[in-house]
This record gives structure tokens, sequence and C-alpha cells, in this order.
């Protein structure tokens, strides 16, 4: 008969839990997410295979199609409701919020892409996702 001592607490963190907030921002920071000093990324959205400090193996992220998912969700959220409020309130000429709008659009987008990028990599690490957690440095 199992006692209630006996049972795994399914709420409980595990012994290796990697903090997740620090992450998330060495990640947003474009960082790694082990120890914050090195470059994540060779390129804009490149992940190096390995954080040149530390040496913590990067390589096994699976990012994918993720970030850009996200930051299509973030700016048609936010540029949306702006549009309107602005196209009501002050009735632009159209080839004029077009184009403002456009680049908006753009330059959120060339803003938020590598960082809502290494944030997933910095929770796939933190979460021992896809091959973070088999060693200390893996």
């Amino acid at each position: 008969m199992l006692q209630q001592t006996d049972m795994p607490n399914p709420t409980a963190p595990e012994d290796n839990d990697r903090p997740l907030r620090p992450a998330l921002l060495r990640g947003w920071r474009c960082r790694c997410p082990n120890c914050g000093a090195g470059p994540m990324m060779r390129g804009y959205l490149t992940v190096r295979d390995a954080c040149p400090v530390c040496s913590q193996n990067l390589h096994h992220h699976r990012a994918d199609d993720g970030p850009a998912y996200l930051t299509i969700l973030i700016v048609g959220h936010l540029m949306a409701p702006l549009m309107l409020f602005v196209f009501t309130r002050f009735r632009p000429d159209p080839l004029i919020a077009a184009s403002v709008f456009s680049v908006g659009c753009v330059a959120l987008s060339l803003f938020l892409l590598p960082r809502l990028k290494g944030a997933m990599v910095a929770v796939q690490w933190a979460k021992r996702m896809h091959g973070f957690g088999a060693d200390a440095r893996d």
C-alpha cells in the first residue's frame, strides 16, 4: 500500500531545475542562457553551436517557426488597434498611414524576432527540452 510520502509530488520542482526567469532575460538579450556573458547568436538569427564563454552546447535548440509566429502575433495585436485608433481619430491620408504603419510593422518585427528566438532557446534550456538536459554542459 502506498503511503502519502511515497507518491511523487507533481508540483515539486526537480532537484536539477534551471531557473526560468534569469534564462528568459538572458535569452531576450540574445545571451547564453547558462552564463549570460557569451553571445547566443552568430548572426541575426543563427544560434551558435556552443557558448564561447562557458562552452554550453546550444545546438540542441528547436525554435523552428515559433519565434516567427510569436512575432506576428505580437505585432498584429499591437499595430491593429493602433491603426484603428489613428484612422478613426486623425483620419490621415491612406497612403501616408499605410507607409507609416508598414515601416512600423517591419521595424517592430525586426526588433522582436531575434529576441523571441533567444527567449525560446532559453526556455528549452531551462526546461531541459530537446537534449539540453543530457549532461551539465549539453
